[in-house]
């Protein structure tokens, strides 16, 4: 029997194997807005998790179980397809384009008029309190106002789910918990499912929503 479409993103039957061994199993549903905080040592599989979601698994791995969105099935799709919004520990910004530019990059290219894009991309800035500062150079900004900067630009790109892989582990300490809260408020405002991966149990305590624990790599 097909099981009932839901809205947001659905792992069915999810299975990893590397060599034989099994390194994850997970069958879960994240509602539009919601988290699921999978948390784990550092070799444990977190990471390898949000790659099979993204569509970007190395092939060493072996892989099975669908991944759907809104009962779209994006298993099958590549990865540009697939639209899902990754933030990373480093905001990967590019450094040779502005501020602005690195946000613009990222609009679907249904969004016509180079001003039009630009004045977007500052709209986006001012909504995280970054008013101005379009023309700056990258290499300029704290590491929480490029963290503010790479969410936007993942916002703007339209996802269809959001992956965090560890985005909050470099900040200090005084900036991680206005990032999360930024992060986690800014998805439940776009409605977006989001795979959370962590050793951090004050990243999990933040997202809130359920947690999928992993024990370590076999």
């Amino acid at each position: 029997m097909t099981q009932p479409e839901r809205a947001g993103l659905s792992l069915r039957d999810i299975a990893i194997r590397l060599d034989g061994r099994l390194l994850i199993a997970l069958d879960a549903h994240v509602a539009p807005g919601e988290t699921l905080t999978v948390m784990g040592p550092s070799g444990s599989g977190k990471s390898t998790l949000l790659a099979y979601i993204g569509g970007f698994l190395d092939p060493i791995f072996d892989a099975q179980g669908q991944v759907l969105v809104d009962g779209v099935d994006l298993t099958a799709l590549p990865a540009d397809a697939r639209h899902a919004g990754i933030l990373f520990q480093d905001p990967l910004l590019f450094p040779h384009m502005s501020v602005a530019s690195n946000i613009a990059f990222a609009l679907p290219p249904d969004v016509k008029g180079r001003a039009n894009r630009r004045a977007i991309a500052e709209k986006a800035l001012a909504e995280v309190d970054l008013a101005g500062f379009g023309p700056r150079d990258p290499d300029t900004l704290s590491g929480g106002q490029k963290a503010r900067v790479a969410l936007q630009r993942v916002l703007l790109s339209r996802p269809r789910l959001l992956l965090l892989d560890e985005p909050f582990a470099k900040l200090d300490m005084s900036l991680r918990a206005q990032t999360r809260r930024l992060v986690f408020d800014q998805a439940r405002a776009a409605k977006l499912p989001v795979i959370l991966v962590t050793h951090d149990a004050a990243d999990a305590e933040a997202a809130g929503g359920a947690v999928f624990e992993m024990n370590g790599a076999p």
